[in-house]
């Protein structure tokens, strides 16, 4: 099959199918190129719950927080589906950002606020704090795989080409105005492409266009069953599990077990997620796994046990994906000639998900540059300036 379009995507998870939306509402020809079937465990957009942590300080990223929030709820309404759940983050333990995570967000009109330990604990009995709790009420837990089917549907309704089991196999730079993409079913010629494949960018674009270097890991989280008594308490109270964010002091030798900080939250009929951020073996995508690593695993039970009251550290179901990380861990989002690519997201993109989406399609249709800080040839910065959270 070949078509010709205004523009392509390839790579259908989360950051290109909301780049087919954004792009097909605004009455552009568009087509979604993808290489698994619909519902795969390939990447890194799979699984039911992600944080949507608002715990920034970058003025980008707040701005971009802001912005995602109200998309993921006009998503919801176009499609009837529901993504969003905003329980709230709770976030503790040694980070200096604190004071400045909150002036952000009270200044973008995102809440904040600060509790002591105690009445945390009391509010949230399913777990322990360590030191002062950061508590963003606007936040929240996204169902990651109802998301990607909602993009896609949405995507398919305003008229967008959406191609499922099409692995793409090359893609050539025919001059500024010109691409065309060859995958297993045939071939798509468009003025412009859009490159969100995640694990496999450098591999696609190796030729095309230089990238910065992009580590992907195999990360290996898992799901804790909820102890009875916890559970029943948090449903009589009223209150639900927040997703949680937990930093250790690198200068107390108490920490000198932990890989990094700790994630988590609640996934209803799963229970209670909980991940080392970022530390998992590298891995070649085509090649994992996707079995935990044992000793990191022994360390995240470990964790479960003395911070986690709420959760049984021995009965478990280990998760595995991909991260795909810049050195600074902040995004790419930029364009070179008619080739535009979004990658570097794992780690902390999924909540950002439908505001990536927008700045994606500006740059396909030349209407707006991305944000400075996301450009291919930047200069690595400190990092996002906030907890960092893949939920």
């Amino acid at each position: 099959m070949n078509e010709n379009v205004e523009t392509v995507v390839i790579g259908g998870g989360a950051m290109g199918s909301a780049t087919a939306w954004q792009l097909a509402r605004r009455g552009r020809s568009v087509a979604l190129v993808e290489r698994f079937e619909p519902g795969h465990v390939n990447g890194a957009s799979h699984g039911a719950s992600r944080n949507f942590n608002t715990a920034y300080a970058d003025p980008t990223y707040v701005g971009m927080l802001a912005e995602a929030l109200p998309l993921w709820r006009e998503l919801e309404a176009e499609t009837g589906s529901a993504l969003l759940d905003q329980v709230g983050v709770v976030n503790h333990g040694a980070n200096p950002a604190f004071d400045r995570v909150a002036e952000a967000l009270s200044r973008a009109g995102l809440g904040a606020e600060f509790l002591a330990p105690e009445p945390a604990a009391e509010r949230w009995p399913g777990l322990r704090f360590d030191g002062r709790v950061l508590h963003t009420p606007d936040a929240g837990r996204l169902n990651a795989d109802a998301a990607v089917t909602a993009l896609q549907t949405a995507a398919a309704t305003a008229g967008a080409s959406v191609r499922h089991r099409a692995r793409v196999l090359r893609l050539d730079v025919l001059d500024d105005d010109r691409v065309r993409v060859t995958h297993e079913n045939g071939t798509v010629t468009a003025r412009r492409a859009v490159v969100t494949v995640g694990a496999w960018t450098g591999r696609l674009l190796a030729g095309v266009l230089p990238v910065p270097r992009l580590s992907v890991t195999q990360e290996q989280p898992a799901h804790f069953a909820l102890r009875d008594a916890s559970a029943a308490a948090a449903h009589r109270a009223g209150t639900e599990w927040p997703g949680f964010n937990h930093a250790p002091d690198r200068s107390d030798p108490l920490y000198d077990w932990w890989y990094s900080p700790v994630y988590g939250m609640y996934t209803p009929g799963q229970g209670v997620k909980a991940g080392w951020h970022g530390v998992g073996p590298v891995t070649d995508p085509d090649a994992r796994s996707f079995r935990p690593e044992p000793v990191q695993l022994a360390a995240l039970q470990r964790y479960v046990r003395e911070w986690l009251p709420g959760a049984d550290a021995d009965v478990l179901e280990p998760v595995s994906c991909t991260y795909t990380t810049t050195a600074d861990e902040d995004f790419v989002l930029d364009r070179v000639g008619p080739v535009i690519v979004g990658a570097g997201f794992s780690g902390h993109g999924f909540k950002f998900t439908p505001s990536v989406g927008r700045i994606l399609a500006d740059l396909a249709t030349g209407a707006a540059p991305a944000p400075p800080l996301f450009a291919l040839n930047r200069t690595p910065n400190a990092g996002p300036g906030g907890w960092l959270a893949r939920g």
